[in-house]
């Protein structure tokens, strides 16, 4: 299970080195901006210090990084009512004019891009080069807003189906559903943020974003410029703020979408929503199948497994976990991934070589810990990895792995994956179904009909062939069953959610 986006508890992670933040003002090499020691939170449109701030520390020195001003439940309602007064003005902001914000917001984020990666550097533990490319899909999302913000059409009904029916036309349009209220996780404190903003001004809806305690700095950048351009008042609010406090953008019944990623926690909040329409991306325990011919070589493969497995410290929902490899070529590619996750750089995330930073806090990195502890104790056997420093985590990899045990059956949500061999291809898609859990799966194979069987029994949103369960292009839709989720992102997939279609009949 992913953890929720959980006010921060302040208090400091193991120091690895000497320094942090407020001894780095600058990226060794990057020639850009440093981090601001103090952000404002963004009240309808407009940045506001408050008395009490939210101290956000670096998660690989523990030192503090920055304060942030923190809103309390009187802002929350204020940003609501602003919100519900921008109705109107954003429903009636024209198509051209939310393309040429989203279009300002691609420009200054290129520009803004070193200071941006330096933050999720910072705030987030994340590996310069990820941080970077995290940035690129920012401005990737922002762009497909762009392009999809002038498309949003809708389509003319034949109505003409009976005598009785004769001389009625029939159109239908999509329109905003109003305010809507986001709540993202720590883990892409930049591309979550904008898989559910980037979409909602695409499609005209006033919206108030509650980010992560642990990593809002990115969240109140993305404000910062959407600051400058002519949404209208009240367009959008960036509030870190407690989870009690963040219960009215779960219950106000002027709220009319509720935008949910983080933890299983996201099934309480539906229950809660009300009337409103409700989109939970929940996380889950993504598998992987390679097929005995798994049509690329075996080092490709590793290559894959690897970056899907430990990427961003596995702090990805659909990170690979469950690695189910055909008998025939069991033997070779367990040696080959062992060998290369052996051989993973862990450390400081500033350092353009390291792979593995630092899990999001010392509670993480000790549930990851302890979930590994009860497999080896079920019998696991571990093939890479080692003990604990703090909240850094080597990676880890395991065979054997009890198929009862929280490790097979959870969300490890940290750099671990455990290899399993099989000898029958509808068995391996019968083990990767055996799940609570539904987002997305990977299957390498050269055989058709074997690709078209996972795609058809596959219980889950999404089945990438021919690579890791990680790919995610911002486009596609992006969303799981069962305790997966509900509903889909992607920009024009949350379009739809953020829109509903309102009928026109004619009479001739």
């Amino acid at each position: 299970m992913r953890p929720s986006p959980a006010l921060s508890t302040l208090e400091e992670v193991p120091r690895h080195r000497d320094g942090g933040c407020d001894s780095l003002r600058r990226l060794p090499g990057s020639g850009g901006p440093g981090l601001k020691k103090r952000f404002p939170y963004y009240l309808a449109n407009r940045p506001v210090s408050a008395n009490t701030e939210l101290e956000v520390l670096d998660k690989y020195s523990g030192k503090r990084a920055a304060r942030v001003a923190f809103a309390d439940s009187t802002a929350i309602r204020k940003a609501i009512v602003a919100a519900h007064k921008a109705r109107a003005a954003m429903a009636a902001f024209p198509p051209d004019a939310r393309r040429a914000v989203l279009e300002h917001c691609v420009r200054r984020f290129t520009e803004r891009s070193e200071e941006l990666a330096l933050a999720l550097c910072i705030e987030a533990g994340k590996p310069i080069r990820d941080a970077r490319g995290e940035v690129t899909r920012l401005i990737d999302t922002f762009r497909i807003a762009a392009d999809e913000s002038t498309r949003l059409g809708g389509e003319v009904l034949e109505l003409g189906i009976s005598k009785r029916t004769r001389g009625y036309r029939g159109m239908v349009k999509r329109v905003p559903v109003g305010v809507c209220s986001f709540i993202t996780p720590f883990n892409f404190p930049l591309n979550l943020v904008a898989h559910k903003v980037a979409p909602a001004i695409a499609a005209g809806c006033p919206f108030i974003l509650k980010p992560a305690a642990d990593t809002p700095l990115g969240a109140l950048i993305i404000a910062e410029v959407l600051a400058e351009t002519d949404l209208p008042k009240g367009a959008f609010s960036v509030l870190p703020c407690s989870n009690e406090d963040a219960a009215q953008l779960v219950e106000d019944e002027r709220i009319a979408l509720l935008s949910f990623t983080g933890g299983l926690v996201g099934w309480d909040l539906k229950a809660r929503a009300g009337k409103k329409k409700v989109t939970l991306e929940l996380g889950g325990n993504a598998a992987c199948i390679v097929d005995a011919d798994p049509g690329a070589s075996l080092d490709h493969v590793v290559e894959r497994l690897v970056f899907g497995a430990y990427y961003q410290s596995g702090q990805s929902c659909i990170s690979v976990q469950r690695i189910y490899v055909h008998a025939d070529i069991h033997d070779k590619l367990r040696k080959k991934l062992k060998a290369a996750v052996s051989k993973l750089r862990m450390g400081d995330p500033r350092d353009e070589s390291t792979f593995i930073g630092p899990v999001i806090s010392e509670a993480a990195a000790e549930r990851i810990e302890a979930w590994v502890a009860e497999a080896r104790k079920g019998g696991a056997r571990r093939l890479a990895g080692g003990e604990r420093e703090g909240n850094m985590m080597p990676a880890a990899l395991l065979e054997k792995v009890p198929h009862d045990c929280r490790l097979y059956r959870g969300e490890v949500f940290g750099p671990v994956a455990f290899i399993e061999p099989f000898e029958d291809f509808d068995a391996a898609l019968a083990e990767v179904n055996d799940s609570d859990f539904g987002l997305q799966a990977g299957v390498f194979t050269a055989r058709l009909d074997h690709a078209l069987r996972a795609w058809d029994r596959l219980e889950v949103g999404g089945v990438v062939v021919g690579d890791v369960p990680s790919f995610r292009v911002d486009n596609m839709p992006y969303g799981g069953v069962k305790d997966s989720g509900l509903g889909r992102e992607g920009i024009r997939y949350a379009m739809e959610d953020m829109t509903e279609p309102r009928l026109l009949v004619i009479r001739g």
